[in-house]
């Protein structure tokens, strides 16, 4: 049996230093178990590890993880959520910049944000 660890991506979009990904967030994510069973979310280290992981895939950015500076957590990803993954790759200071975010109907929501150092 294969367990499933990453989302199934939708759309993308490239830029030169940038990528936005629409991505959907399958409730069979193996990440989902444990955490939180009455109420399962993706757990915050998840949302860091597919921003490095489509960072090193479409940016070529540097695979040693090297620390946070800044992230913030404002709204649960549930189980079968559609998200754009925004992501930004600042070479000369090594920093990715990262955004979680879902529409629902007119609305905005911001799941997570933050940059990470790699090295």
């Amino acid at each position: 049996m294969t367990v499933m660890r990453k989302p199934t991506l939708i759309k993308q979009q490239i830029a030169e230093n940038s990528v936005t990904l629409w991505l959907q967030v399958d409730g069979e994510i193996e990440d989902f178990k444990g955490h939180f069973p009455q109420f399962p979310l993706l757990p915050g280290v998840t949302q860091i590890d597919w921003a490095v992981y489509y960072a090193q895939q479409l940016f070529d950015s540097p695979k040693s993880f090297q620390g946070m500076e800044v992230i913030k957590f404002q709204e649960p990803i549930l189980k079968d959520a559609l998200v754009k993954l925004a992501l930004t790759w600042h070479a000369d200071k090594q920093k990715l910049h990262f955004n979680y975010t879902s529409e629902q109907g007119d609305e905005s929501h911001t799941h997570s944000s933050g940059r990470i150092l790699l090295g």
